[in-house]
């Protein structure tokens, strides 16, 4: 890649310089993964680099895939790496550091949009918005939200490009109604109570303790707006899909029976949120295992819902059927495996 082509996607990516320099911590986990090459064999298992941003739906539904075997009963040992936001992830792409981008579909497709990535969306599990927007408990309507402060994760994340979408939903102008400020994951919801901002998008899973604070109220639940989104799902370099399509078949299959295990198997997904710590998981189990779905393929209408909310004037791909591969769904779906899992 050459020296201005990165640069204009930085550039186009993060509308600020202070990006283009990794964190400390994005580079030692780097540093640790760089040592595995994509899909090396580790005895009788294949190692697969998967990356993630966020710490809710995406790594939830991973633990679950985990906690049951999924992959490693097909011969894959997956190896998660999270990343502060979406657009390190995609940088890790970029550099061939990761082999799937797993949880910020915008955040990735900002990429190949681009023209930096020669990437493909292979799955979509969630094609809606697991988030909330919470606000400080004095605002009322989306309208009181002029003059105040949001937080994001990063300008270019999913974050950002979710929370504009939203505004302009309301109405409201995102460069100028509002200050949008860029806040670290962690403390996002601390700078909710201590009221350092007064709205933010938040998982579904994190609603509960923000409620139970006091502090703010949810203004709207995303999951029910009638938005078409590919939010949760799946992008692989394309020259994999031609050099280890075998083994992103087994990574498929497996996600497919992992949303099925979520979705039927209760007791297990809810052993896996409270061992992350989440308070209440009744309430965030309830809401994303009826958003996950149980033929996980990319739709033209969300996928390309994506692609104008991250569309600029240099955008060099633009239509939803470029940016989306089908098949590996498609395959497993013929072979009769989904019908089989429901019953139906």
């Amino acid at each position: 890649m050459s020296r201005e082509l990165w640069g204009e996607f930085l550039r186009h990516y993060t509308r600020e310089k202070v990006f283009m320099k990794r964190n400390t911590g994005f580079s030692l986990v780097l540093f640790l993964w760089l040592l595995a090459l994509p899909f090396e064999n580790a005895g009788a298992q294949t190692v697969v680099r998967i990356g993630y941003s966020g710490g809710g739906t995406a790594k939830n539904l991973h633990k679950t895939i985990e906690k049951a075997g999924l992959w490693k009963k097909r011969g894959i040992d997956a190896r998660l790496i999270y990343f502060t936001s979406g657009a390190t992830m995609a940088q890790a792409m970029v550099g061939g550091d990761i082999d799937i981008a797993d949880s910020d579909v915008p955040a990735m497709l900002n990429a190949v949009t681009a023209g930096v990535l020669d990437g493909k969306l292979i799955t979509v599990y969630v094609n809606r918005f697991p988030f909330a927007f919470v606000v400080r408990a004095e605002i009322k309507s989306p309208e009181e939200l002029r003059g105040k402060r949001l937080a994001i994760s990063r300008f270019g994340s999913s974050s950002d490009v979710t929370t504009r979408m939203l505004l302009k939903y309301w109405n409201l102008d995102p460069d100028k109604d509002v200050r949008i400020l860029q806040v670290a994951g962690p403390t996002r919801l601390p700078a909710m109570m201590s009221g350092q901002i007064d709205g933010t998008l938040v998982g579904t899973y994190d609603v509960p303790q923000i409620l139970e604070s006091g502090c703010c109220r949810v203004l709207v639940d995303m999951l029910e707006l009638p938005l078409e989104y590919a939010r949760f799902g799946q992008v692989v370099p394309t020259q994999l899909l031609k050099t280890r399509r075998e083994v992103l078949l087994k990574f498929v299959e497996g996600l497919v029976e992992g949303i099925y295990v979520f979705k039927t198997n209760r007791e297990l997904a809810l052993s896996v949120l409270k061992q992350e710590g989440i308070k209440s998981p009744q309430y965030g189990y309830e809401r994303v295992a009826a958003s996950l779905r149980e033929r996980p393929v990319p739709e033209p209408k969300g996928v390309q819902a994506v692609l104008d909310s991250v569309k600029t004037p240099k955008s060099k791909i633009t239509l939803a059927k470029d940016a989306m591969d089908t098949s590996l769904i498609d395959e497993i779906d013929k072979s009769g495996y989904i019908v089989k899992l429901y019953g139906k």
